[in-house]
């Protein structure tokens, strides 16, 4: 297995402080807003699928999926999963002009039919029925308790920063970076690089470059702390092609593992990029990942991302060791394919 990095040399105390606080176990269950390019890459539908697992152990509890993939079957794809696991009353947002519209190798699994039924049944017939993913988001955080809920954000930073730009209305009186600094305690993102990557020197991560300016004005004025997982993260644990042939069978029919084949068959194993960001965002507490020391992190106009350690920074990025990323793969196998609740 691929080493991802050293274990940290000593904080400063203010960044022990930092540290401590965000590794600490969270009060359960954890609200989560799921905000996915789902489309685009199959690692998107797994996280979705870990998110379920997570609440119906009664980790998290899933509030909103909001969409940057600016395509026609992403909402449906979206609300076919949520429906498979019994939570089809889950709010689906979706960007509105926004990028990568082209379409998707295996959001048509929600076009499936057994006859002439749905085999995944759904209300979202297309994202042209889906509303607005910056409405979606404004009307999430003004219904909860300050400080409560966690994003985690897997695809670009189109949404959120949308959502930066979001003036008072009917829904709040609050501008969106009010209601962000009001209502969300963190956001837990998959983007950027920042070790060294094998085969890939100067990567500019696809999440980042897809959005550049978004990604900027993401990281340059979101209010609260932001803890990212890394391209080096997620290429260092892939998912287990034998979990996807064998671990879905409880079911004759499953979303995830008919998502993946049309996606890139099995025994092709996919890297967990965007699992990982869910994995922390619910269970910061468990040691799956080291944090880095509090800093800042910029981007480039080219897409490229930089990491400075600085005392009081907001930014924060994951590390992860050989026995570390073996945990992480084994705890993604089994909640990604953890049966949903009695249907």
């Amino acid at each position: 297995m691929l080493y991802l990095g050293m274990m940290l040399a000593v904080l400063t105390a203010s960044d022990a402080i930092s540290s401590d606080l965000l590794s600490a176990a969270p009060e359960k269950p954890v609200k989560v807003i799921f905000d996915t390019d789902l489309g685009n890459d199959i690692d998107d539908a797994l996280a979705l699928g870990v998110i379920h697992a997570l609440q119906s152990r009664g980790e998290c509890e899933l509030l909103a999926v909001t969409i940057t993939k600016d395509e026609e079957e992403t909402a449906a794809c979206a609300d076919a999963i949520n429906h498979f696991y019994g939570r089809g009353d889950i709010p689906v947002g979706i960007v509105k002009g926004g990028p990568t519209p082209e379409k998707s190798k295996f959001t048509g699994v929600a076009r499936l039919k057994d006859g002439e039924q749905w085999r995944f049944p759904h209300d979202l017939m297309s994202g042209n029925d889906a509303p607005d993913a910056t409405a979606v988001l404004r009307k999430t955080l003004a219904a909860q308790e300050d400080h409560s809920v966690v994003i985690a954000q897997v695809g670009f930073s189109t949404n959120l920063a949308r959502l930066l730009d979001s003036e008072a209305d009917d829904i709040s009186p609050l501008s969106g970076k009010e209601l962000a600094a009001r209502k969300v305690k963190y956001i837990s993102i998959m983007a950027g690089a920042f070790t060294d990557i094998p085969g890939l020197p100067e990567h500019c991560e696809y999440n980042v470059v897809m959005d550049i300016p978004s990604a900027k004005r993401l990281l340059e004025e979101w209010p609260t702390p932001v803890v990212l997982s890394g391209f080096e993260i997620g290429i260092a644990i892939t998912f287990p092609a034998v979990c996807i042939d064998r671990d879905f069978a409880y079911a004759p029919r499953h979303p995830l593992p008919e998502a993946y084949q049309m996606y890139e068959p099995t025994p092709h194993e996919r890297p967990c990029w965007d699992l990982t960001s869910v994995l922390w965002a619910v269970r910061p507490d468990r040691g799956y990942f080291t944090l880095s020391p509090a800093g800042t992190v910029t981007v480039t106009d080219q897409g490229r991302t930089f990491f400075e350690a600085k005392d009081g920074g907001k930014h924060f990025y994951l590390l992860a060791d050989a026995v570390q990323c073996a945990r992480v793969r084994e705890a993604l196998a089994l909640l990604a394919t953890q049966p949903p609740d009695a249907r």
